[in-house]
């Protein structure tokens, strides 16, 4: 090789060398993300937010002023909606009608309705109690109850905790246009919804208005189980003097919510679930 050709082709080894070194600093980086996001026990792909690049045209119909029990509701683009309030769920009796956008209600799929939010779109919603995480797509209208700000699908409400309980806390945050179809997934489990762990009594005088009692029982492993069957919002009290552990779900602020509850509780199988009131 002449010494003309040689500089030429050590320069080119070198070039290379260094590509090669670069490529491998890059992957390490991206293997050392990953092994962190493992190390905290959520995927990656977990928190992530769907990306919708062939977003649905908004429902006309959907956007137009409407009128339900005398009260009027305005649509509207909300791009910094972000609200806190109580979310409700509907299932079986809902189930195969059309919704407000004319797609058919699916109980099981991740979807909710909302009373003024563009039809179809996102939102993440949030059960405060849990930590868990979703993103539902919206395309109906509802719920027109004042105290509530969305209603969820069966499989929305199981996906968030708030199956049992028929009610709960939720954040809604409004994230834009729903794609032509789907859109619905979960994003994050928390840790503090572990059932592994035994709750904290919530004795009758903590000052909550409603319970709903499933049962009382002798032994306080059979009371467990059974609170640990009925979900987040169950837990057994065992603070009385007659040697009885009583499985209660709540509180919850008025009757008619505590109603629905014992309604669940009941078509769990605890048919002489009772109402009871701490005032």
């Amino acid at each position: 090789m002449s010494s003309a050709i040689l500089p030429a082709v050590k320069g080119g080894v070198m070039a290379g060398y260094l590509r090669t070194k670069a490529l491998r600093s890059l992957l390490a980086v991206g293997l050392l993300s990953l092994l962190a996001a493992c190390a905290v026990g959520v995927r990656p792909e977990a928190t992530r937010l769907p990306v919708v690049t062939d977003p649905a045209p908004i429902v006309s119909g959907t956007m137009r002023a409407y009128q339900v029990r005398g009260r009027w509701y305005r649509p509207a683009e909300q791009p910094g909606y972000d609200e806190t309030g109580m979310a409700s769920w509907y299932g079986d009796q809902f189930n195969g009608r059309p919704t407000a956008t004319g797609e058919r209600f699916d109980m099981h799929a991740l979807t909710a309705a909302h009373k003024t939010l563009p039809l179809p779109g996102l939102v993440e919603v949030t059960n405060l109690a849990n930590g868990r995480r979703i993103v539902v797509r919206v395309n109906d209208r509802g719920p027109f109850v004042d105290n509530r700000i969305i209603d969820l699908s069966r499989g929305a409400a199981d996906a968030l905790g708030m199956l049992q309980a028929g009610v709960g806390e939720v954040r809604v945050r409004y994230l834009g246009r729903a794609p032509r179809a789907g859109g619905g997934t979960t994003l994050q489990y928390a840790a503090a919804d572990e059932r592994s762990r035994e709750p904290a009594a919530r004795p009758l005088s903590a000052g909550a208005a409603y319970w709903i009692q499933a049962g009382a029982f002798s032994d306080r492993r059979a009371a467990r189980r059974v609170a640990d069957q009925l979900g987040d919002r169950a837990t057994v009290d065992g603070d009385r003097n007659d040697g009885l552990f009583r499985v209660l779900v709540g509180p919850w602020p008025d009757p008619n919510a505590a109603e629905r509850s014992r309604q669940a509780v009941i078509a769990r199988g605890y048919a002489d679930a009772l109402l009871i009131s701490a005032r």
